[in-house]
């Protein structure tokens, strides 16, 4: 490598390649990206709603007072968190893998099964039926 040449790798800080030898369990699986788009959008207008309603209250809720500037600032810094919130997926919460638990337990066989009688199957075919106008 050139002197004073970053590594190929040095851009990306993650890992590039994943190395682990066992597939992923279906436990251990991140959210699916519908899933997730789908709570944080329901996050996102939730957060907006509670913007709307304190603008309404900011603005009906007299004589004036402390709590009109308590409004007014949820008003003005509502949307900034609502889009940091909404834009944290489910991506950067680790994935906890659950072991699942038997349900059933497994029969103990006391005697071998019976071995099957031999049979032989024969199949033949037979001539296909005749056609409409050919054997007429």
């Amino acid at each position: 490598m050139p002197a004073g040449a970053a590594p190929l790798h040095a851009a990306y800080p993650g890992p590039i390649v994943n190395h682990s030898s066992r597939p992923p369990s279906a436990t251990s699986l991140p959210r699916a990206p519908r899933d997730d788009s789908g709570a944080r959008s329901a996050r996102y207008l939730a957060m907006m709603a509670v913007r709307v309603l304190c603008f309404i209250l900011m603005v009906l809720i007299t004589p004036y007072g402390w709590y009109t500037w308590v409004f007014a600032l949820g008003a003005v810094f509502l949307p900034y968190v609502a889009v940091v919130f909404a834009n944290v997926g489910a991506t950067d919460r680790v994935a906890r893998p659950e072991n699942p638990e038997r349900q059933i337990a497994a029969p103990v066989a006391t005697t071998p099964p019976p071995a099957p009688a031999e049979q032989v199957l024969r199949i033949q075919e037979s001539a296909p039926p005749p056609r409409r106008g050919e054997g007429e």
